[in-house]
């Protein structure tokens, strides 16, 4: 006897296999023929196999009809095609054992309809409801397809370390990493000496794994890191967490329209692959969230990316005769408004914006000939706005070191990213996805907060 998941079991070709399975029990209804139904649910697809618990069974009265939603069991029995409409194949159990029992009374999830502010309240039971399954289904292969693209085109995966001084935005928004006693911090010249910190400096978790990425693409031509990274933003927007996983390549040998080539791929693969392995949860998100999910990652695939200046953009929307929320003008950073409207209405298809002011962006950027924009460059997607960020990075040694101390940072402590640019420097380009905004693009769904595991934001780090 082979033990098999639920998504084996309901494939035809299980017909007339003996198997065992393990799951959870999502619903079941007893008939008046002396027999019951279980719908059985191991989270390997969206989709439960029915079980037929027939009468006969030594532990039917005692155990099977008192299966209540959410307890665990393990069924034997024979896979069969089925009669009833929607599925293929249902399973006759020759034994049905529980595993753990889960109690009407108290188990959260025995009813339907929990809205999702209330499942974030109980983020460790959220994933075996129906559209946490598929979220997470979704992320995994969201996650398998960004080292498939990259390995196939010769990347190296490279893991940039989480505890960092360096600040790769230049923003300031920064989670401290310190042994020192709160209590008892010592001082020196009345400010706290860090010198007598863990690492003899401030040390922070990181925003991005880039700085330390370029050293490696410097070296070995082209990697890409994927993992987490942190800001410490008082923000609590729909669209914003304060801990999130990034996927960062980094190449040598790359100019700004290498960079938009490799982007535009990368997400077409994405999105093509969460249509081939993901139909099921795609179809359920189309059912249950976003009517419109396949017509819009079908017109991601179906559509080149449009590209265009920031400085058209700009002049785009000023005409466009809408009243923003948010005052457009050049030199300003475009809102999520400005972005959905060039996307979704003016263009209606990706769009590549690049050339922007270089009063908006870090530091790192390459400067334009023009003294007043850089190489910069966000990729913007229906439903969502911006999904992709990146540039050309600064490879002229005085360049980035003026760039350095236009935005206040001190150049004496970036000298191991100086000596890139000192010691046989390239051009060369990179970019970052946000992994829960992608999966936030491919389902549809509202809030960045249900489509990670443990939400990390504002007040709130639970479980």
């Amino acid at each position: 006897m082979d033990t098999i998941s639920v998504s084996d079991a309901r494939r035809a070709e299980a017909v007339g296999r003996t198997v065992r399975l393990r799951g959870w029990v999502r619903t079941r209804r007893d008939s008046k023929g002396g027999f019951s139904f279980l719908e059985l649910n191991d989270g390997s697809c969206q989709g439960n196999v029915q079980v037929v618990a027939p009468g006969e069974l030594p532990n039917y009265e005692a155990v099977v009809k008192h299966l209540h939603t959410g307890a665990s069991v393990a069924v034997d029995g024979e896979v069969k095609a089925s009669p009833a409409k929607g599925q293929a194949t249902e399973v006759l159990a020759s034994r049905v054992e529980l595993l753990g029992d889960a109690d009407p009374e108290t188990y959260p999830l025995q009813k339907k309809g929990h809205t999702f502010e209330f499942l974030r309240t109980i983020a460790h039971l959220r994933p075996r409801t129906n559209t946490f399954g598929a979220v997470a289904r979704l992320r995994n292969q969201v996650s398998k397809s960004v080292h498939d693209f990259f390995q196939e085109r010769g990347f190296l995966y490279v893991h940039t370390p989480i505890v960092t001084a360096s600040d790769c935005e230049g923003a300031g928004e920064l989670f401290r990493v310190t042994t020192i006693d709160p209590d008892a911090p010592p001082r020196a010249d009345g400010k706290v000496d860090y010198s007598k910190d863990f690492f003899g400096k401030p040390a922070f978790l990181t925003v991005s794994g880039q700085l330390q990425a370029e050293t490696f693409a410097c070296g070995l031509g082209k990697v890409y890191t994927f993992g987490p990274t942190f800001r410490a933003e008082n923000s609590n927007t729909p669209r914003h967490l304060a801990e999130f996983w990034m996927v960062e390549p980094e190449m040598a040998f790359f100019d700004l329209t290498d960079n938009m080539d490799l982007a535009e791929a990368f997400l077409k693969r994405v999105i093509t692959d969460a249509l081939a392995h993901c139909h099921d949860d795609l179809e359920f998100f189309r059912d249950r969230v976003d009517k419109g999910v396949f017509d819009r990652l079908r017109g991601v695939l179906a559509n080149p990316f449009m590209r265009v200046p920031y400085t058209a953009a700009v002049d785009i929307l000023l005409k466009s005769g809408k009243t923003w929320e948010y005052p457009v003008a050049w030199g300003k950073d475009l809102q999520s408004e400005h972005e959905r409207f060039l996307a979704e209405q003016h263009f209606d298809c990706p769009v590549i914006l690049y050339d922007y002011p270089r009063t908006l962006k870090p530091f790192y950027m390459r400067c334009n000939d023009d003294g007043k924009t850089v190489r910069a460059m966000d990729v913007l997607v229906p439903g969502v706005g911006e999904i992709i960020g990146g540039s050309q990075r600064e490879e002229r040694l005085d360049v980035l070191e003026g760039r350095m101390r236009e935005q206040g940072l001190n150049p004496d402590g970036y000298q191991w990213y100086l000596d890139l640019r000192r010691y046989g420097t390239v051009p060369h380009s990179g970019f970052g996805l946000g992994l829960e905004r992608t999966v936030l693009f491919l389902s549809g769904m509202a809030n960045i907060r249900d489509v990670i595991p443990f939400p990390r934001t504002p007040g709130n780090a639970e479980f």
